[in-house]
Parts: C-alpha cells; structure tokens; sequence
C-alpha cells in the first residue's frame, strides 16, 4: 500500500497544504517549525484515527480554526484506490469518510492501513516506562487482530467504569457493593483474558521479526529478545480458561488493597515487556546507541509483521530518526529502505544533505520535498533549496 496524495485543511500549523509521493522513499525536509512532522501525524490520523505525536484531539485544530480535515488517497498493493477523509470538530468528535462513505465506528479504519511511526521519542519505548510498552504492543495488535481491537476497547471501557467506582469508595463517597464490582469484574476477566492471550502468543510469534529486523540494521552479533511479563503472574502461555481463573483469584487477592488505593490492581493495564540483548536488559544497562537501534528494529520487525497479517505493505513514517544515528547505521537503513523488504517511507529532516549521494531523488521512485511556512515542492537532486 501507498499514500498517493494527501490534503491537509486547518490541521496545527497547515492552513492548507497538499502533498503528493512518490511510491518509495519521500523525505520531507524545512527548517524547524516548517510543520513536516505534523504532515505525518496527520498521515497517521488518517490511517488509524489518531497521532503518533498529538496527546488529543483538541490540539490539531490550527489556532482560530472551527475544524479540521485531512483527506488521503491510498492505493492498495493490488492497485485499489481508497479515499479516507478524517473531520473532527472540538465538542462533536471526528468522522471517517471512505470513498465518500461515512464509517460507524472511527476505530473500524484500524488495521485497513497499515502504518508503523518512528520518531525520537521511541527512545522511551526501550528506556521509559511499561506504559510506553504496553501502548507498542496495542499498537500494533489493533492493527494486525481486529478482536484484539474490539477486546482492548471493551476492557478500557469497563476498566474506567470500575476505576471511578474504587474512587468513590476510596474517598468516602461510596460503600463496597459486592453486586457492583462483581459485574464489572466478570467483564474485566472476559476482556482482559483475551488481552493477555493475544499478548502471550504474540511474543513467541514476534521473535523472529524482531531478529531479522536487528541484523538488517546492526552487524554485530548480539542476539535481541522480548519477554513479556503479565501481571498476572502466569509462568507460559496457557489456555484462556487458565487465564480467566488466574484473573479472578488475583482480583480477589487484591481486592482491599483495591478499596484502600482507588485503582484497578490486576490486569494487562499493569503488563510490561522486557527487551534484552543477548544477557543484557536493554533498559537497565544498555547506551543510548544500543537503545536507538533496538528501538529501530523494533518498528521494523512490527512492519513485517503487520505485513504478513495484514496482506498490505505498511506506510512506513520516520519523523526526524536519522539525526540520531551515526553515519554507517544511516548508511544501512536507507539501503535497506530502498529495497524491495519496504514499500513506501515518508521520512522528516532539516535538510537532505546527508541524504544526498545515498537516495536518487530524480529517479521517480523516490522524491524530496522542501516545505516552508506550509507550502510543499518537489526538488530534482540538483536544484538548489529555496
């Protein structure tokens, strides 16, 4: 699949901007500020509803603008073309359009177009928290297991409903009502059981990628690995019936600690993953280089994946990633981004100097892109920046 244009209307600092790409490798370059990563955000919203970059919706509507729209024209690896179009309006929420048909459900777009973001922040995702994790492993699940999608949403749904709950009754404003929580937790054991079977058995299934995905771009020999931790303690993937029962005696164990904190204390809300290299806990003990490529190879081995389970090639969004990496894993990554293993990448830099020599530009398969104050142009290989 490929991104074959894309219009931008009252979208942060765009005003109005349109872009059209090349099926390959697109790098968007401008000065600081130009708006190139908010051209990929809004590719991703349109792809799966949401940013990689925004923390909510409210913030993409440019100042003193009503709403805004994003509009895409994808082609499908077997050359169907599909229309998306992305409306939110603050206080009545977004609508997906496809070929000018309105969706039901905003979410039914995730995993139609598959897309897998890189930007600098990924560094949290191998030295941050298990949030940063856990929001990895949803990502790219949603898109690969339309169930997973539907059991996520559920167990969210019902696990802030039972949150509010213990938070009344934490503050006084509430007693224990057995009848209450009891509903909520047979829903919780439901949802979140089927959370940490796709979980389990994805994390065998993912190892290979992530191997391949780590020789491609780095050539030493270390051996990366993932283990995923539940919280409910279970020692290997086990049939869901044996997750359901190990789901219930853990909200039952902790279910004063529960009333006494106000929270939720069982359930794949609190899951973690653990990233090695060889021996070596990636978060713990590994340098800020290591970190960056593990992450990398993270996002490329979620590319593959999705791939296979999807039937489409991902769009694959690099914002500002090569200003992190030295000169010879830059190297190894473009070459491998103009292989036949990717289809299409919009990449976002400063300048294209250290692109220059490494991607032919004008050869049609690849494009480079001079943004400022939200106006796009294409550039040949030779004709100077504006």
């Amino acid at each position: 699949m490929y991104l074959k244009s894309i219009r931008l209307t009252d979208f942060r600092v765009h005003e109005r901007t349109e872009c059209t790409f090349a099926p390959s490798v697109n790098l968007l370059y401008g000065p600081n500020g130009a708006g190139k990563t908010n051209v990929l955000d809004a590719i991703h919203y349109a792809c799966l509803s949401k940013g990689f970059v925004t923390s909510g919706d409210r913030y993409i509507v440019r100042r003193g603008a009503k709403h805004t729209e994003v509009e895409g024209l994808f082609v499908s690896d077997g050359g169907r073309d599909r229309r998306v179009r992305m409306a939110y309006v603050p206080g009545e929420g977004k609508r997906m359009f496809v070929n000018g048909v309105p969706q039901e459900r905003v979410s039914s777009m995730v995993g139609q177009l598959p897309v897998v973001a890189c930007a600098p922040q990924d560094y949290a995702l191998t030295s941050g928290g298990p949030d940063n994790r856990r929001r990895f492993l949803d990502n790219l699940l949603c898109q690969a297991t339309p169930l997973y999608l539907d059991a996520l949403l559920r167990f969210r749904r019902v696990l802030k409903q039972r949150n509010r709950y213990l938070a009344s009754i934490k503050g006084g404003e509430s007693i224990d009502t057995p009848e209450i929580l009891a509903s909520w937790d047979e829903q919780l054991v439901v949802f979140g059981s089927q959370i940490v079977q796709a979980r389990q058995g994805f994390t065998d299934a993912f190892a290979e990628y992530l191997d391949h995905a780590y020789k491609a771009i780095e050539s030493v020999a270390e051996k990366p690995t993932m283990e995923y931790h539940a919280n409910l303690r279970l020692s290997a993937p086990e049939p869901l019936e044996t997750i359901q029962a190990a789901y219930r005696d853990k909200l039952a164990a902790v279910f004063e600690d529960e009333c006494r904190r106000g929270t939720t204390l069982a359930g794949p809300h609190l899951d973690d993953l653990a990233f090695r290299l060889d021996d070596m806990l990636v978060r713990r003990y590994a340098s800020q280089g290591q970190h960056r490529t593990f992450g990398m190879a993270l996002k490329l081995a979620m590319y593959a994946f999705l791939q296979e389970r999807t039937g489409e090639r991902p769009i694959l969004l690099l914002d500002d990633v090569f200003e992190h990496l030295d000169a010879s894993r830059s190297k190894a990554f473009l070459d491998l981004l103009q292989s036949d293993r990717i289809g299409q990448t919009i990449i976002s830099a400063t300048d294209r100097r250290s692109f220059d020599g490494l991607v032919p530009f004008d050869k049609g398969q690849h494009q480079a892109l001079f943004i400022e104050n939200g106006q796009v142009r294409a550039l040949t290989s030779t004709e100077p920046d504006a």
